[in-house]
């Protein structure tokens, strides 16, 4: 993807955001409104897209839109620091894990509570969705990823097999982002 594809990618989810944040949802009226967010950068430094995170009438929502990943799917997890440093992103260290339990949204003793699904990039290596997310991770306390320094939100080279413990056989970590409140 070009640097000009990717900037029309960033401005369209800035855009979509945006939009977002005027509207009205059509249970109860509620505006969504964003909690946190950050720009994903790949392993060379260079800014490849934005997360953000974001409360509509209490459903909690995260936001991804992201360019030149390999196109397929690819793990997506919160991780426990809030720190993206290149090239490997080791600093974001282990999965969001407040309760201690194992890897996996698939595993009986599981999942972290930063498990997500899979990211699924198309041909272009493109990916802009949201998924549904857990309402605690913005509520007071441990479980909450709203902590000071924020969060880390990374996306691994493959697929995320929902089982093996510590990171579901994902893969290097290829883009990250700091989630940080405000």
């Amino acid at each position: 993807m070009t640097k000009d594809n990717l900037g029309r990618l960033l401005l369209t989810l800035a855009s979509a955001l945006a939009a977002a944040a005027c509207s009205h949802s059509g249970a109860g009226g509620a505006s969504p409104r964003a909690l946190a967010s950050g720009t994903f950068h790949n392993a060379a430094g260079e800014r490849v897209g934005l997360a953000t995170l974001s409360d509509s009438g209490g459903t909690l929502r995260l936001g991804v839109s992201v360019a030149e990943l390999d196109p397929g799917p690819h793990g997506l997890h919160f991780h426990a620091q809030g720190s993206c440093t290149t090239p490997d992103f080791a600093s974001a260290g282990a999965h969001f894990n407040p309760d201690h339990r194992r890897h996996g949204r698939l595993s009986a003793e599981g999942p972290h509570l930063g498990d997500l699904p899979n990211l699924v990039a198309g041909p272009d290596g493109s990916a802009d969705t949201s998924f549904v997310v857990a309402r605690d991770l913005a509520e007071p306390g441990p479980r909450s990823l709203l902590q000071p320094g924020g969060t880390a939100l990374v996306i691994h080279a493959r697929p995320d097999d929902e089982r093996t413990d510590p990171s579901g056989a994902s893969g290097d970590r290829v883009a990250c982002a700091v989630l940080a409140p405000g």
